[in-house]
């Protein structure tokens, strides 16, 4: 028999590796995950997913640290049959950008507060299917990635931000999600 049909081989297909950032550097290995959903938070004695308080950097910035110790309980990040969703359980705002938030061929980068007890659908399947056959390549301005999200800990970034780009958020998550759905 193939192993990789065998319910073992399934049962350890990664649906997405999360990377945490920093500013412009990214911080510890990239997280896979196996499991439906994950909790993403800063520091607690309880639980699992993935810690960020237990990734090292040397000479981090002030404005890191008060952003870090802002993330408390963070996000649950969960696979379900219609998209990729999170749930935001800090007590702070996240910020959300993917390109099924995105509206089609705008040139315009749409990034959503998602409030605290809120959640987004921060990746919708369907509609990714539909973009990567429509999409005009023209209007990707240097490296894209139409399987990715980005979300921001309590600092927004994009038009309506001072902060333009996503480099500029103190601590922020690229979620890389994998084609095997």
């Amino acid at each position: 028999t193939d192993a990789s049909t065998s319910p073992d081989a399934v049962k350890r297909s990664h649906w997405c590796n999360v990377a945490y950032w920093e500013h412009r550097t990214r911080v510890g290995r990239l997280y896979t995950v196996y499991e439906q959903s994950v909790s993403i938070f800063y520091d607690l004695p309880q639980g699992n997913g993935f810690c960020l308080g237990q990734l090292n950097l040397e000479n981090r910035s002030e404005t890191v640290r008060r952003t870090r110790s802002k993330i408390g309980y963070g996000i649950l990040l969960s696979k379900e049959p219609d998209g990729v969703w999170a749930y935001n359980r800090s007590e702070h705002p996240i910020f959300v950008n993917s390109p099924t938030l995105d509206i089609p061929n705008c040139r315009t980068l749409i990034v959503r507060k998602v409030m605290p007890g809120y959640s987004i659908k921060v990746f919708d399947y369907e509609k990714s299917c539909l973009l990567q056959h429509t999409a005009d390549l023209d209007y990707a301005d240097g490296p894209y990635d139409p399987n990715s999200v980005r979300i921001s800990f309590a600092k927004g970034w994009g038009p309506c931000y001072s902060r333009q780009f996503i480099t500029s958020c103190p601590c922020w998550l690229e979620i890389l999600l994998s084609n095997n759905r």
